[in-house]
């Protein structure tokens, strides 16, 4: 049995890994330049700074238990230190408060260093970037993939390891019912309409100043902020989640001079002239995000595997991906599960 795993993200590598480590037979494809999909780790000299998901928590066995397969390290969330707040009119209060990610857990190197590891386990003839599957088609014995360049694929099951929302844009011949295209577009992407900004310097001056580097927003552009510093030594680091909506941070220079200000504000005079500065919109990666996930979310939505998405195209297809995870949907432990259910699925 020949599976067709769409998607190179942290589910489709570690069902992929797992179908490896079975010797069953399997193709991983992934639409982008770069396998991780919504986790993305800049480097700069030493330092790692992840750009989508960076943390994990106790009583999230799967992650856990593929660190230490792995023998990667992980570590707390630097959390000594005084919050700062900026209230509504740009006031800036220090003491309010302490990290409100304290307890959280990152990996040595980045999340980028898991999605290493996962891709250096799977055959160079396994694993497939930019191919862009356009089409799936079921026939008598399976299901064939067409690409964007005009290749095409057979398998004899399918597995589509990518948010629903992106699924939904795949011509399928012959149409999925309308209530499972339904459901698929109506399951919100997380952190699809995010945008995060890394500002990287030489020496952690909000440490030597008492602060934690958490620091909460009502003026803007980032509401929330955080210590991304590595687990030892620099450079070092603080990140905030843009609360300004997709179409008011078009301007990425004009946004850049804002979180600059910001971070002077916020941490004084010190904060100016980071040596980099990064910023991911997710928001604005096609493969991540469409025009309904640019609507922002208020609250952690309720994830798990619709009732319309089971047993489509006798079985034949099949749906991985944190969105899908009924447990712990939204986060990195979910896309793990999903991977874990769906390979339950495959075995039956």
């Amino acid at each position: 049995m020949k599976t067709l795993i769409i998607g190179g993200g942290l589910s489709g590598l570690a069902l992929a890994e797992a179908l490896e480590t079975r010797g069953q037979d399997y193709v991983l494809v992934e639409a982008r330049a770069r396998f991780g999909g919504r986790i993305k780790t800049e480097h700069h000299e030493d330092g790692y700074f992840d750009m989508g998901p960076a943390w994990f928590w106790p009583a999230q066995p799967r992650i856990a238990s593929m660190i230490d397969r792995f023998g990667l390290e992980k570590f707390d969330q630097f959390a000594d230190g005084d919050l700062t707040f900026e209230n509504e009119r740009g006031q800036v209060q220090r003491g309010r408060g302490f990290s409100s990610m304290q307890g959280s857990w990152r990996l040595k190197g980045g999340l980028g260093a898991l999605i290493k590891a996962l891709v250096d386990r799977l055959p160079e003839n396994r694993k497939r970037l930019n191919a862009v599957v356009t089409k799936l088609s079921q026939n008598e014995t399976g299901v064939t993939a067409t690409f964007g360049n005009g290749d095409t694929m057979d398998a004899d099951r399918v597995v589509l390891s990518l948010p629903p929302r992106i699924a939904a844009n795949i011509e399928f011949n012959p149409p999925l019912p309308d209530d499972a295209l339904n459901s698929m577009k109506n399951i919100s992407t997380w952190m699809a309409g995010q945008a995060k900004a890394v500002a990287v310097y030489d020496t952690a001056f909000w440490r030597e100043d008492g602060l934690s580097g958490d620091a909460q927003s009502q003026f803007g552009p980032m509401v929330e902020i955080h210590d991304a510093s590595p687990a030892t030594g620099g450079p070092y680091a603080l990140f905030g989640f843009i609360g300004v909506p997709p179409n008011g941070r078009k301007d990425v220079q004009v946004l850049r001079e804002h979180l600059q200000e910001q971070l002077i504000r916020l941490f004084g005079p010190k904060a100016a002239g980071p040596v980099q500065l990064y910023v991911k919109d997710w928001a604005l990666d096609p493969y991540t995000s469409t025009e309904a996930d640019k609507a922002p979310l208020y609250a952690h939505p309720t994830y798990g595997l619709p009732f319309p998405l089971s047993d489509l195209w006798n079985n034949r297809l099949h749906f991985s991906g944190t969105e899908v995870a009924p447990a712990f949907g939204g986060y990195i432990e979910g896309a793990l599960e999903a991977a874990e259910n769906v390979l339950k699925t495959l075995e039956i």
